[in-house]
């Protein structure tokens, strides 16, 4: 199966690390203008010179902004010009337990986690209807569907972030542009990392740190380990390329069979 998706210009929020940046680097090497975005130049510098260094012939380039606020989200989208492809990857996650969760948290996890798609999706999606093509993809979670009692405002945001993806899928209908949600399971990063000794024993080497917190806090885990970014990127780069055309509205799961269930 080739991917091709040169002449095409992609935008990944939250790129600079992790997810995102996997993604970033994957659709680079499938062809596409990427931009790269964080909220630290030295951070998205850094991105940015990375893929450069291992996609040979790599097209990308930054774009530092807050995309949760409306100026950063603003300045990202002239920054970028026309984007064919919205990854909507920002997201912000942490352990707190529910009866400590304020309203100041609530909030900040929605404006983040829901609200910066939102924005560009708005945005950015009435030119690709206008062209005739485009692909609005958001980075759900598997706690949208599987709620985690350490974290329900995390879990919450992203069960909303998964009906939005529909509810714009449904304003793109027949005009070309397709919109998505990809449900990510637990995947490996720094940031996971950090979070994985929130709840296990701080004195635990990585790999048995990790396989403590399977074992007790993702049982349902078919895969039985955490998934590797570059996982996650392999679907969403599928998703944004000509080849996924009749793939709309959907919650596509990249979860290593966490959510225990015929259907999203």
């Amino acid at each position: 199966m080739r991917i091709d998706l040169s002449e095409k210009t992609a935008l990944v929020t939250g790129s600079s690390a992790g997810i995102g940046f996997s993604i970033a680097r994957g659709l680079a090497g499938a062809g596409a203008d990427v931009v790269v975005n964080g909220r630290s130049e030295k951070t998205v510098t850094a991105a940015v010179d990375k893929i450069r260094q291992e996609v040979p012939d790599a097209a990308v380039r930054p774009a530092v902004a807050d995309v949760a606020t409306d100026d950063g989200a603003n300045r990202v989208v002239d920054l970028a010009g026309d984007v064919d492809i919205l990854v909507n990857n920002l997201g912000i996650f942490g352990a707190i337990p529910a009866l400590e969760i304020t309203d100041d948290d609530w909030r900040r996890y929605f404006e983040v986690n829901v609200l910066a798609s939102a924005r560009l999706t708005r945005l950015l999606l009435p030119a690709m209807m206008e062209r005739g093509w485009g692909r609005v993809l958001n980075i759900a979670s598997d706690s949208a569907v599987v709620i985690p009692e350490e974290m329900i405002h995390y879990g919450t945001s992203k069960t909303a972030l998964l009906a939005a993806s529909r509810g714009f899928a449904k304003a793109a209908a027949g005009t070309g542009v397709t919109v998505n949600s990809v449900i990510a399971g637990p995947t490996h990063t720094g940031g996971v990392e950090d979070f994985v000794y929130q709840l296990v024993d701080r004195a635990l080497p990585w790999e048995e740190a990790q396989r403590e917190f399977m074992r007790t806090n993702r049982p349902q885990s078919l895969l039985q380990r955490l998934i590797e970014p570059e996982e996650i990127a392999n679907m969403v780069v599928y998703l944004a390329s000509p080849l996924a055309s009749a793939t709309t509205g959907g919650a596509v799961r990249v979860d290593g069979g966490y959510v225990d269930s015929i259907l999203p």
